[in-house]
């Protein structure tokens, strides 16, 4: 099974949200009625919510030393995965009052819609990354080898809603991607000047800094790929890195796709990455961060040399605030990927 959110599950989740909703209502109600006001006097700075750590970094980053102006939180801090991630009380609160909001949209973030319609801010800025993307996102794939029941949607990736409507199911991996980033926080800079119009002038010229470390590391990927002797990525894991596949033309095969629930692969799926890891001649098996590296160690047992090393690449998931504030930014994750890469094309 492919698919991040089963109808069950995403059914127990807007339920979840909704008796949420209603404790968050009781809680506002109680406030204003205290406060004899639609919005604390005690808010001052503007305040930012993004559901995850590039989004929050791109903000900081904009900011520059506006930072500690602006109150800025990031909601999965506590390395959840974004596709289990439910929304506490003090998250809808926090996202009902905040100015600017940004999240990834796509299956995973199916709980926004419910959390936004209590907004008490109705001035708030909304940006959803895939929608932000246009025609440029991407619906989930699935590749040659990787795990997928083919009884659970013969319309795979697309899939009905509830009056019948058929619509994509994308890749939410979207920050993955140097050149959606580059996309992105232009649209982030010009919210954060409409918010602060006295600091416009500052957003803009961080933002240009911003953009040429950015391409600067983009043509880094794109270097190092072009002489890289092998065009091939082996993931023993789910394989959330299409964007950034894509961006240099790298070949791929995986065990899930990247919003996979699975957890276990088939004997067929380790046979078959096996036999292309003899094949490719490919000296090393790429995971994710948060794996366990089961599956990689079994199909590295199942080659004929069973010599192959694990490496990791960093899908950004796990990344906390102290992380970032001890120093961990989108673009130093980003080059120990690259660097990363250039070990597991060899």
């Amino acid at each position: 099974m492919i698919r991040c959110i089963t109808e069950n599950t995403r059914i127990r989740k807007r339920f979840y949200v909704l008796i949420v909703l209603i404790l968050c209502v009781i809680f506002l109600i109680s406030a204003l009625l205290l406060s004899g006001c639609g919005k604390p006097a005690t808010t001052e700075k503007i305040s930012v919510v993004c559901t995850i750590f590039p989004q929050y970094d791109w903000v900081c980053q904009i900011l520059g030393e506006k930072r500690e102006g602006m109150d800025v939180t990031m909601l999965l801090e506590n390395r959840i995965d974004m596709h289990n991630y439910q929304p506490s009380v003090d998250d809808i609160i926090r996202i009902s009052t905040c100015d600017l909001f940004i999240h990834v949209g796509g299956e995973s973030d199916n709980w926004v819609d419910d959390a936004l319609k209590s907004a008490t801010n109705k001035d708030m800025v909304v940006i959803n990354l895939l929608n932000a993307l246009g025609d440029a996102a991407k619906t989930e794939v699935i590749a040659e080898g990787m795990e997928f029941d083919d009884s659970e949607s013969e319309d795979y990736p697309y899939e009905y809603e509830g009056d019948g409507e058929k619509t994509p199911d994308y890749d939410e991996h979207v920050w993955l991607s140097l050149r959606n980033a580059l996309i992105f926080c232009p649209i982030i800079a010009d919210a954060l000047s409409s918010l602060d119009a006295d600091n416009a002038t500052v957003y803009r010229s961080n933002l240009s800094a911003y953009l040429d470390e950015l391409s600067a590391m983009d043509s880094a990927f794109q270097s190092a790929i072009n002489a890289a002797p092998i065009k091939t990525m082996l993931v023993g894991d789910r394989f959330p890195f299409r964007y950034l596949a894509d961006d240099y033309s790298l070949n791929y095969y995986a065990a899930f796709a990247g919003c996979s629930a699975e957890t276990e692969a088939s004997f067929d799926t380790i046979i078959f990455l096996a036999r292309i890891a003899d094949e490719l001649n490919l000296r090393n098996i790429i995971v994710t961060e948060s794996s366990d590296r089961k599956i990689a160690r079994t199909i590295i047992g199942n080659t004929k040399g069973g010599d192959q090393q694990i490496l990791v690449l960093d899908s950004m998931q796990s990344v906390t605030t102290s992380d970032a504030q001890s120093g961990i930014t989108y673009i130093s994750i980003m080059e120990s990927n690259l660097n990363t890469l250039v070990e597991a094309l060899q």
